[in-house]
């Protein structure tokens, strides 16, 4: 029979040392999708409020969130189809598209401004609507799929003006039916201190929130990064691969729609004019935000603050007299700067929780 085990013939046990808690703490805010946005929106405010103290002023202010607005609007919902590990490369174009559509309906058709916006509503889900159902059906890559809808939407938007217009300006839109009401919802402005604050801020706020309660709160949100994650594995556990990923693409043509719609009621007048601009713009905030190219991880919230320091950048440059091409060479330097800290954030993803 053999001898009975002892406590005394067991082997040690190191005990685990313990984490200090500043550096459980830094852990913690890499671990988080939208912590490289915050720290670059920080140094941002820092070194363009010394460079341009007027950045800091109530005018300041205004203009870095009316550019933030449009962008956030555009780059939250890139965010949420890049957590799925999809792209859409033709939101600009959207944007453009649907707002000629409501510019000749109202303008050259003498439709109210209402069922205008609801058809190009319409056309514009169809464009996302076409995207899904292509990427899902086919399995090419959303990149190359949504450039050539990009292209397509680009170049149906300047046939039409051409053939429609005769010119690339549609102006004089502001007596169509029912535009005081729409200008109300799309238009409105609230002037304070010499600074004008547009309602596009308060439908990013809006766009930001509600993207964000859907990500982390519902069932759609869990398969959303489970569908960029796992793809496989979240089809065997039952999320609807397929039709949330055309959802996704449908929510980005919504957004392209919310942003061409604000910009036409705004100002009353729409000037066809195609550029890359927009797209690359929705694509840097949503990877300096937190997003991985790769899917799976990724934040709104993160998208929304990289907006602000595109805004912040963009007005900090105008008012301390640089070169405007200095923008585009600090796009793309925080474009490298978050690919960098992504590639630690995903390194330490699995030793630190979601919350």
């Amino acid at each position: 029979m053999p001898a009975p085990v002892t406590a005394d013939q067991l082997p040690a046990f190191r005990a685990a040392r313990p984490v200090p808690p500043g550096r459980r703490l830094l852990t913690g805010l890499l671990a988080r999708p939208s912590s490289a946005a915050l720290v670059a929106l920080l140094v941002g405010v820092l070194v363009f409020g010394f460079a341009a103290p007027g950045l800091l002023g109530v005018r300041g202010i205004s203009a870095v969130l009316d550019t933030a607005a449009t962008v956030g609007i555009g780059g939250v919902a890139v965010a949420l189809l890049l957590i799925a590990g999809q792209f859409d490369f033709s939101v600009g174009a959207v944007a453009l598209g649907s707002s000629l559509i409501t510019a000749l309906l109202t303008g050259y058709r003498g439709w109210g401004v209402w069922p205008a916006l609801l058809v190009s509503l319409l056309a514009a889900v169809v464009v996302g609507l076409v995207n899904g159902l292509l990427v899902v059906g086919t399995g090419a890559p959303s990149f190359l799929t949504t450039l050539a809808t990009f292209l397509v939407v680009t170049g149906c938007t300047l046939i039409g003006a051409e053939r429609v217009v005769h010119g690339s300006t549609v102006a004089g839109l502001a007596g169509s039916p029912g535009w005081s009401s729409a200008a109300a919802v799309f238009g409105s402005s609230l002037h304070l201190g010499g600074g004008r604050f547009d309602v596009s801020i308060l439908w990013c706020l809006v766009g930001t929130l509600v993207a964000s309660w859907a990500l982390w709160r519902t069932r759609f949100g869990n398969g959303v990064f489970a569908i960029g994650g796992a793809r496989r594995a979240a089809r065997e556990l039952g999320v609807p691969v397929g039709w949330s990923t055309v959802g996704l693409f449908c929510g980005t043509a919504a957004a392209g729609w919310l942003i061409g719609t604000l910009g036409l009621v705004r100002s009353g007048t729409l000037v066809v004019a195609t550029d890359l601009g927009p797209e690359i713009g929705f694509l840097v905030v949503a990877v300096v935000g937190g997003c991985l190219l790769t899917g799976g991880y990724g934040s709104p919230v993160g998208a929304a603050l990289a907006a602000v320091l595109y805004g912040v950048a963009d007005e900090g440059i105008r008012l301390a007299g640089w070169s405007p091409l200095w923008f585009e060479v600090l796009l793309g330097v925080l474009l490298l700067a978050a690919l960098l800290v992504n590639g630690v954030v995903r390194r330490r993803l699995k030793a630190v929780p979601r919350s």
